[in-house]
């Protein structure tokens, strides 16, 4: 039994290669007849329809019965080109959302309690979750529905000039104890009461006077001080308001005036002021004063006089705007800076003048030269470091910017040498790798300066904001309250074109990155 079944398990190995081997022939004649067809077909008949003929007949012939891959190089070549033409209105092109480059954002760190960031707009939310410091520069939505034209930043209070279909140019934000942001009233059951604190900004209405129109309410330029504000219209109208103790308002002073709750805004025409062949191009108030610089490059100047800063020859305090001579009488002054009582004033040439406070050797570098000057001077301390373009003074230091976009501070404080540097009778230049220069950006530079009472900013020429300074308000925007004794980089969300110093808080007007 064993050896039957081993015989017909041979034979059954035998018949089963038998058949096997006719199946591969089979299969061998079949394949060479499908190739000589398609080499046939190819010879007369475009590439393509081939493989259309191919598509529809399923396409099921062995990997070994395929057309050989040069047969089809041509028709491949070809496809490419013909598909890309075909899918290009198909393709989805990334087009990122581009910002409005005309609108300016507004930036606003410091000191929040007195409002002058105008960044709350209810007073029960900002209760429940309530900052008394912004350490971060925070964008001002006030600037996302308004179109902002300038900033200034006062004692505790900001101004906007801005452009609306509403005919309203002026906004205000902050302390108004003193009506520096005009009448401001709200109504209760019991009568009126003035808002001595105003948390968002909220219309400043310039008087006007009959046929002016809303393009000459425009603001042109504007400035504020400890307690005041002066703002100067398209049409060259002047208008003061605040606090009129030492004649800062360009008016007669009143004894015993009260300013809490007041309704004056003071007009002055700025012929008045430089005649009908010149016109008023800035105005910047110090503390208690206020300087106008015209066109021609004359300086005008009103208010409290006891430091020199009126630059009229005597240390009064008056409320008549009278032209300051001296040293810079027959000179182009371009620039003037001052935000407290020592002044700088720098002509067409790049040539620096000064008056005012002078206790720390702002204005000169000899021991015998009086500390309080109230007449114009030519300053020799910065002859040596180049041709200046802008300049700044603080309460008790001053700084240059030469055309070569290096930094110069002296005086008293933190000047940005470190920790152990708190004084220096002359120019002393800060390294630009401080403002953005490195072997990447080899070609940065500082373009802007300018300064508080206790701290300092430049802006270079990426648009980056470096600050130092005081930082007991939180007013650099780096994140804490502590001293920075190095420029240090602020963290703006877009390209810094000016800074508003206050000297509690700080405003930024940016375009955006893209």
């Amino acid at each position: 039994m064993p050896m039957l079944s081993k015989i017909i398990y041979l034979r059954n190995q035998k018949a089963s290669k038998t058949l096997l081997t006719k199946i591969y022939s089979h299969f061998k004649e079949n394949s060479r007849k499908l190739t000589n067809e398609i080499s046939q077909q190819n010879k007369t008949q475009d590439p393509l329809n081939v493989l259309r003929n191919l598509a529809s007949q399923g396409n099921r012939c062995p990997p070994s019965q395929h057309p050989p891959h040069s047969a089809f190089r041509h028709y491949t070549t070809n496809a490419k080109r013909s598909l890309l033409k075909q899918d290009e209105s198909k393709i989805k092109v990334y087009e990122p959302n581009i910002s409005n480059t005309s609108k300016q954002r507004v930036y606003a760190w410091g000191l929040q309690e007195t409002g002058a960031l105008g960044l709350l707009t209810d007073v029960k939310k900002a209760q429940e979750r309530y900052t008394s410091i912004v350490h971060h520069p925070t964008r001002s939505q006030f600037s996302v529905n308004n179109e902002v034209l300038d900033i200034t930043a006062g004692y505790g209070f900001s101004a906007y000039a801005v452009q609306r279909s509403d005919g309203e140019t002026l906004f205000g934000s902050g302390i108004n104890t003193d009506s520096q942001l005009g009448f401001q009233v709200t109504n209760r059951a019991q009568g009126m009461h003035n808002l001595d604190i105003i948390i968002y900004p909220t219309a400043i209405r310039l008087p006007r006077v009959e046929d002016e129109t809303d393009s000459d309410m425009i603001v042109r330029c504007m400035s504020a001080g400890r307690a005041h504000l002066i703002v100067v219209t398209r049409n060259g109208t002047i208008f003061t308001m605040g606090n009129n103790s030492y004649g800062q308002c360009c008016r007669t002073i009143i004894e015993d005036e009260v300013y809490r709750g007041s309704a004056v805004i003071h007009r002055i025409s700025e012929k008045d002021i430089c005649g009908p062949e010149d016109e008023i191009v800035d105005v910047v108030c110090g503390q208690d004063h206020t300087m106008f610089l015209t066109k021609l490059g004359k300086v005008y100047t009103c208010g409290w006089g006891s430091d020199g800063q009126t630059g009229q020859g005597h240390y009064n305090t008056t409320g008549t705007i009278v032209q300051a001579m001296g040293d810079i009488s027959g000179e182009k002054i371009v620039k003037l800076a001052c935000s407290c009582d020592c002044v700088l004033a720098l002509n067409n040439n790049g040539d620096l003048f000064g008056w005012g406070n002078s206790e720390y050797g702002q204005l000169s570098d000899s021991d015998v030269d009086n500390t309080q000057i109230n007449t114009p001077i030519h300053l020799k301390l910065t002859q040596g470091i180049g041709k200046l373009t802008d300049v700044a003074a603080g309460g008790s230091f001053c700084m240059a910017l030469n055309e070569e976009g290096l930094v110069y501070t002296w005086g008293y404080g933190i000047l940005g040498f470190g920790p152990l540097v708190e004084q220096s009778s002359k120019p002393q230049r800060l390294l630009p790798p401080l403002f953005g220069r490195n072997d990447f950006s080899n070609k940065t530079c500082v373009v802007s300066i300018g300064c508080g009472v206790f701290h300092m900013g430049a802006i270079n020429s990426d648009g980056d904001l470096f600050m130092w300074g005081k930082n007991r308000f939180g007013h650099l925007g780096l994140g804490h309250k502590k001293d920075q004794f190095f420029p240090f980089k602020t963290a703006i969300n877009g390209k810094v074109t000016k800074v508003a110093y206050g000297v509690d808080h700080t405003l930024a007007i940016c375009k955006a990155f893209i």
